[in-house]
């Protein structure tokens, strides 16, 4: 479909892949998002996911006939964008791939060796098309190091790459004008949190980099094109790679027969109890990471508990804590508490990991030996007052 005079959205939907990288929950899908500049000169702006190439093709023709394109520019080389390289060099033969020297170096790691006729871009390097000039500024660990985007002057256009992305089918429609994007936002929170949460430096670098252009159309490669919501979705990301949080807490826990989950239940409790109204919390055996990560990541105060398991702690417990100690979350409040049976290590272990989290610690660290006793539970409602004091007197 024609999203703006000549430049046509061919990218297609994935409403039937479970986890997106084979790790993260998509319950209500994912899009691939590819772009066709038709000028003087024809460019295609990242191409989809291989199981859908078919689709893919049937798109571009309906957009340009038999006419041949000239060039396939590769703002980032993850095979949900890079996958159909291999077959659209068959189709269109004569094409010519447009990246920087990272790229190129993916695209024979991946599909084979590239063409003498290829085009290696560096730093704000331009491309005409005719009546367009591509600028191409280079956003490495964005997420990957090839990273790059390619900016149209002359209407305000980013291609973003993965960039102001997100989770989530489209519906129909591809500008955010022609929609409800109401349930796109919380997907853009999950899907940073799950796949740029470590990168939050290179994502302020690349924001203060594009900071002086007009803006005035994102096309990522994912979710809507923004048009009207071009602020929203950039100061979204602002907010996000900066730390910057709500004051809130999320309370996260593993339990094998119930005596973690009540003094879990006493932390959240006893944060109600003092006046902290937005509390979540999270069974850890039961929620999905990308949601957990997503609420971490929008409130400012966490707990986290399990029991000791093996000599160490419960294993869906450091699973998440090994998410976190891999993003860039220290901005935080943390409480945390843990049970043994006979030897204690769950809050030893939780302690290490804030070593590379680097939270700030409030209250005391809560253990019990064996069951959740009355005095167990009130030291955790203890702790909850705690975190809910200091998130609701930060920024006083």
């Amino acid at each position: 479909m024609q999203i703006k005079e000549n430049i046509h959205y061919v990218g297609v939907n994935d409403r039937v892949k479970h986890r997106f990288e084979g790790l993260w929950f998509l319950p209500i899908g994912v899009s691939y998002n590819a772009y066709l500049l038709v000028d003087e000169k024809v460019a295609l702006v990242d191409t989809v996911d291989v199981a859908f190439f078919a689709e893919f093709l049937d798109n571009i023709r309906a957009a340009i006939g038999d006419r041949p394109i000239d060039y396939l520019i590769i703002n980032h080389m993850e095979p949900d964008h890079s996958g159909s390289i291999s077959l659209i060099r068959k189709y269109y033969p004569n094409i010519r791939l447009v990246g920087n020297k990272k790229t190129f170096e993916m695209v024979q790691g991946f599909y084979g060796e590239p063409t003498e006729d290829d085009v290696v871009v560096t730093d704000g390097a331009t491309l005409s098309l005719g009546q367009r000039t591509l600028t191409f500024y280079l956003a490495p660990m964005l997420h990957w190091p090839e990273t790059m985007v390619t900016y149209v002057a002359e209407e305000g256009i980013l291609f973003s790459g993965d960039a102001f992305g997100c989770f989530g089918a489209l519906n129909g429609a591809v500008l955010d004008t022609q929609m409800d994007t109401t349930p796109y936002w919380p997907e853009m929170e999950r899907y940073f949190a799950s796949i740029l949460g470590k990168f939050c430096a290179p994502v302020q670098t690349a924001l203060r980099k594009l900071g002086a252009l007009d803006i005035r159309m994102i096309c990522a490669t994912h979710g809507p094109v923004w048009t009207e919501e071009v602020p929203k979705a950039i100061e979204t990301y602002r907010r996000l790679s900066s730390g910057q949080t709500e004051k809130g807490l999320v309370v996260c826990y593993g339990s094998m027969y119930g005596n973690t989950q009540r003094v879990a239940e006493a932390v959240a409790a006893g944060a109600a109890e003092v006046g902290l109204k937005k509390i979540v919390v999270h069974n850890l055996s039961v929620s999905q990471p990308s949601f957990v990560l997503a609420d971490v990541f929008r409130y400012s105060g966490l707990a986290i508990g399990g029991p000791t398991y093996n000599g160490g702690i419960f294993p869906v417990v450091e699973d998440l804590l090994k998410r976190l100690a891999g993003r860039e979350v220290k901005a935080h409040k943390l409480g945390y508490f843990g049970g043994f049976t006979w030897a204690s290590a769950a809050v030893k272990t939780i302690a290490a990991y804030n070593e590379q989290m680097k939270m700030t610690l409030v209250g005391d660290p809560v253990e019990w030996k064996q069951g959740a006793s009355h005095d167990a539970i009130a030291r955790g409602r203890a702790l909850g007052k705690a975190l809910a004091e200091a998130i609701m007197a930060d920024g006083e």
